[in-house]
Parts: C-alpha cells; sequence; structure tokens
C-alpha cells in the first residue's frame, strides 16, 4: 500500500526558527512554559457536563436538514456543448437539467 502524501511540506530550520521567534515575542500570546503544559488537564475533566452536552446537541442539529428523498451522487459523462448550454443558462444549471432528465423519463 501507498504512503499517503503529506498535506503539507516539512518546514525548513530556517522557517521553524522565525515562527518560533515570533511567537516568543507576541505579547498576546506567549508560548507555554514547561509547568504550564504539564498542569494542563482534558477539558473534559475541569469543564461542567452541561457544557459538553451543550456541544453534543449542537452536533446532532447541524448540517442540512434530513429529507423524505435525498439526491444521489453519480458521476455522467456528458457531451461538452449539452454541459456548456446548461451552464450558459445561470447558476441553478444542475436543478434545471434534473428537471428535464425528470420530463425526459416522463415522470
Amino acid at each position: 500500500m501507498m504512503k499517503p502524501k503529506p498535506r503539507f511540506r516539512e518546514l525548513t530550520d530556517e522557517e521553524e526558527e522565525r515562527i518560533l521567534k515570533a511567537a516568543e515575542e507576541d505579547p498576546d500570546n506567549p508560548p507555554l512554559t514547561d509547568e504550564e503544559l504539564a498542569r494542563m488537564r482534558p477539558a473534559r475533566e475541569v469543564m461542567p457536563p452541561e457544557f459538553f452536552e451543550a456541544i453534543d446537541e449542537m452536533r446532532k442539529t447541524r448540517g442540512r436538514p434530513k429529507v423524505e428523498a435525498p439526491k444521489v451522487a453519480v458521476t455522467l459523462r456528458l457531451d461538452p456543448d449539452v454541459l456548456d448550454r446548461f451552464k450558459a443558462s445561470g447558476k441553478d444549471w444542475r436543478s434545471r437539467m434534473a428537471e428535464e432528465l425528470r420530463k425526459a423519463a416522463g415522470l
């Protein structure tokens, strides 16, 4: 199996040094000390359970509303002139194309 390509390139030593220097000079957000890092705890240990219950509830309601008949993604090869004609008809060209297919299918 092939190893996945990394999303980001490795930083050079110079880039890393420049970033660290900028972080150390930032008065609003200085780097954490070793002692501060050692004292850190997971949020679930220090925040009230209601906080995470609210987050879990928000996650349930995120995204698109559920529909009775969700659309299905397909791969379709079309002639360029046909696709160009629909795209030239404006922003909602996919809906217009679906309507034409519905008519052709007798729906």
